[in-house]
């Protein structure tokens, strides 16, 4: 159980941190701890039929497991540094983008050949969006889809056989800091590394404020994303999503002054359930196959939420948020836009009798007891707005899911080579509280196994 690198998770930032770490000195041994399965048995129990909402499984195959929460996300890595993280203030801009290029070459070799690189350069909707008191972020974004994106982790898991060990349903419970390294326990097993690459992403936001608290590695309070997901008719959003795929839209209240932004734009996808910590929330996901395409777009709409002192606790927050929605609806809820505005509840008659059909069983209620006004009047704000580029999105018909929580770690204290204050601890992706995407987090993994491997060859 000795190795010369630990690696705790098996998402974006631990796979790209062991796939680095091999290629650059392939006797390193390297040690995958995952508190979830191997990709091939991570199976959502929930079909539609038989099984409608969450049953609590002891581990979430959705958000946890060989490829991390992202493996059943619709594949999108987005190349920029206008969001996803802030990854760029430690190692700089061009290092970062760099390092993400160099992560979807990776994919593309792995499987993930032939998918589009989507570009918001010299588009006319920049335009468009700026005339109407909208903002659209710069990037490029490769879309994979969800079941490309299966295939590129289903390729890179068997490079990774043999090379390095991967230990799952391995959950991580302490790390300690020893006179040669680290040691970490999980369930029965103990293991020691000289290096330790804490990559738990955002499920493990939890757990890796405990590591903080006891390893005394300074920490400051981050955000909350509370907001809803929106799903309507694909060709009201076509002109956009043939154009750029994801566009990320920002707009600024005008009753607030708060933002609100598109995230995870899914053309032709469908609505699924998300369980963090026992939580239920909502999500999307879309394909590249057409044969696995709805006729309907899905994307979050989110306001970001900051505390100052006293409060910190921002994750409790979304939390109890989500909790209220649970209590309503016992899961997820929906509710047709018409009937928010009206200060209706929905019912399952008046949804079967709108428009759109939804592609996620969820329960018809009333959002506007579960999210707080100052967010839900910018939602509905943001709606108008986007009408404006988009005309049918304010349709009485358009559902609404809630809630949408983007859950972030404390931001950690990290130096410029994402190491912790002890020196061969390194915390990346998002649990680190600087990546908020697939391609960020890749790229911190990519960045730190090239410090480590360096490091061990001078040394």
């Amino acid at each position: 159980m000795n190795y010369d690198v630990l690696i705790i998770g098996a998402g974006p930032g631990g796979i790209f941190s062991a796939y680095e770490l091999i290629k650059m000195n392939p006797n390193i041994k390297v040690a995958i701890l995952e508190a979830g399965n191997p990709l091939d048995k991570r199976k959502c129990p929930i079909d539609g039929k038989k099984i409608k909402s969450c049953i609590g499984c002891k581990t979430c195959s959705i958000m946890n497991g060989f490829g991390g929460a992202g493996a059943f996300s619709d594949g999108k890595y987005n190349i920029t540094n206008k969001f996803g993280g802030t990854l760029y203030e430690y190692i700089g801009r061009e290092e970062a983008i760099e390092l993400m290029k160099y992560v979807d070459e990776i994919n593309l070799s792995y499987g993930g050949e032939g998918t589009k690189l989507y570009s918001t350069a010299n588009t006319h909707i920049k335009k468009l969006c700026l005339q109407n008191g909208l903002h659209l972020l710069d990037a490029s974004v490769r879309h994979l889809g969800t079941d490309i994106n299966y295939i590129v982790l289903k390729n890179l898991y068997e490079h990774l056989c043999g090379k390095v060990e991967m230990y799952f349903n391995t959950p991580a419970e302490k790390v300690e800091k020893t006179d040669d390294g680290y040691r970490v326990y999980a369930k029965d097993k103990v293991f020691e590394g000289t290096n330790c690459i804490i990559s738990a992403g955002r499920s493990g936001s939890k757990w890796m404020e405990s590591v903080c608290r006891d390893l005394e590695i300074p920490t400051k309070s981050n955000r909350v994303d509370i907001g809803v997901r929106v799903e309507l008719p694909a060709e009201i959003f076509a002109h956009l999503t043939d154009e750029l795929y994801e566009s990320k839209i920002v707009y600024r209240t005008e009753k607030y002054g708060d933002l609100v932004r598109t995230f995870c734009m899914n053309p032709k996808g469908a609505v699924v359930n998300e369980n963090t910590n026992g939580i239920m929330t909502v999500n999307g996901h879309s394909y590249e196959d057409p044969a696995k395409q709805t006729e309907n777009t899905n994307f979050a709409l989110l306001v970001a939420k900051h505390f100052s002192e006293p409060f910190k606790d921002s994750n409790g927050y979304g939390e109890s948020v989500a909790r209220l929605s649970n209590m309503l609806g016992g899961g997820v809820m929906v509710q047709r836009f018409g009937d928010l505005i009206r200060g209706k509840r929905s019912t399952t008659e008046r949804i079967e009798e709108g428009f759109v059909t939804p592609t996620l069983t969820a329960t018809p209620g009333d959002l506007s007891l579960v999210i707080p006004k100052r967010i839900l009047d910018g939602i509905i704000e943001m709606i108008y707005a986007l009408d404006k580029i988009a005309p049918g999105t304010a349709n009485d018909d358009t559902l609404l899911y809630g809630v949408e929580v983007k859950f972030y770690n404390m931001e950690v204290e990290i130096d410029k080579n994402l190491q912790t204050t002890h020196k061969g601890l390194f915390v990346i992706g998002d649990c680190s509280g600087i990546t908020h995407s697939l391609s960020h987090a890749s790229a911190s993994g990519v960045y730190v196994a090239r410090y480590i491997a360096e490091n061990m060859q001078n040394n």
